[in-house]
């Protein structure tokens, strides 16, 4: 094992599980819908001027607010813990298995369940396919830097945190425009494939060669110097996101205020969604016989969200006003505690694991 990825274990393991941002991530969005709702009601000329600043459907602010969002928490992947994955067969098959084929599907059928059946009276008639294609978008990208939060907050291994958060984001830049092109054409939506390209490319592949060889470059002048950087762009993903959504709501004000229960009703089926196949990957792993402190963060990424990529991509797949945009936020906003109430459940089944 190197030196360095040595270290990035300890880093995983070792410091505070959860920064003041990371925990309270309700609560500030929940502010940002409520900022960019008055914002954009105060100031729509101004919202319409950000919106109009677009090249080949890409808006310039946005795609700049995400690549600041990414590209730090991409920088905490180490791919150099790929070839670690044959110590955790059992535990990586799990994890593969729930978070690419059943994951995405079972949130398609979720959607198709609640957006076109259950909750379609409450909802806009127009914006049904697009609830759908967001969800499908939200599901569709396994968890990066948040799984080594919830890792250490259930005392995963850490090695294996590492090597399955490599694992699924180098398969997340073949997999997603395929995945997403299919269940978006099963769910008889339009899937525009030169912009869905252009956004794995923009927002997954651009980002982890930038954020690679950042991340190359400051370990080749030391742990600490690599740890420094961290602690003072580590802030920039949560500020970046922030914006984000505020612009994003100043956009979907309208809708909102004439529908504020959509919001609860997009909901539903993401909380399904996670407690459904975290239990599952869970139940997995100790039929498959592994340790608890591999069954945890394999749960929990088959459970929680690469969320920053879903909103950009639904951001430049449909725009601002689209009901894909704000599914995606909706799981952003649920993320923090619906994870950790799975964190609660599988720290408190521990003896029921191991029995």
């Amino acid at each position: 094992m190197s030196t360095q990825q040595n270290t990035a274990i300890q880093s995983v393991a070792r410091g505070p599980a959860m920064g003041l941002f990371e925990r309270y991530l309700t609560v500030w969005v929940l502010l940002c819908i409520a900022a960019g709702i008055a914002a954009g009601q105060w100031a729509p000329g101004l919202f319409h001027a950000i919106g109009r600043l677009e090249i080949a459907r890409v808006n310039l602010p946005v795609g700049l607010l995400i690549w600041v969002m990414i590209i730090p928490m991409l920088m905490k992947v180490d791919f150099g813990a790929l070839h670690e994955v044959k110590q955790h067969v059992r535990g990586i098959t799990v994890t593969l298995f729930v978070n690419w084929l059943v994951k995405p599907f079972s949130m398609a059928l979720l959607g198709w369940l609640f957006i076109r059946q259950l909750f379609a009276p409450w909802l806009p008639a127009e914006q049904l396919d697009s609830y759908i294609a967001g969800l499908i978008l939200l599901a569709a990208a396994p968890c990066t830097a948040m799984v080594f939060v919830w890792s250490r907050l259930s005392g995963g291994d850490p090695l294996f945190t590492l090597s399955q958060v490599a694992l699924n984001d180098a398969i997340m830049l073949f997999a997603f425009a395929p995945l997403v092109g299919l269940l978006l054409g099963i769910s008889a939506i339009a899937v525009p494939w030169d912009t869905l390209l252009a956004s794995v490319m923009l927002y997954i592949l651009i980002p982890v060669i930038l954020a690679q060889a950042w991340r190359k470059a400051l370990l080749n002048r030391g742990q600490a110097a690599f740890d420094a950087a961290m602690a003072r762009i580590g802030p920039w993903s949560m500020s970046a996101l922030l914006a984000t959504l505020v612009l994003l709501f100043a956009f979907q004000g309208e809708a909102i205020l004439r529908q504020p229960l959509v919001i609860a009703l997009l909901a539903v089926p993401i909380l399904i969604q996670v407690f459904f196949n975290s239990a599952l990957a869970y139940w997995l792993n100790k039929k498959a016989g592994e340790k608890h402190s591999v069954a945890c963060p394999s749960a929990l990424i088959g459970a929680s969200n690469f969320f920053e990529l879903a909103v950009a991509a639904a951001i430049s797949l449909f725009g601002f006003h689209s009901g894909a945009a704000l599914a995606t936020v909706v799981g952003v906003l649920i993320e923090v505690p619906a994870m950790l109430l799975v964190v609660k459940a599988v720290n408190a089944s521990k003896a029921w694991y191991e029995r």
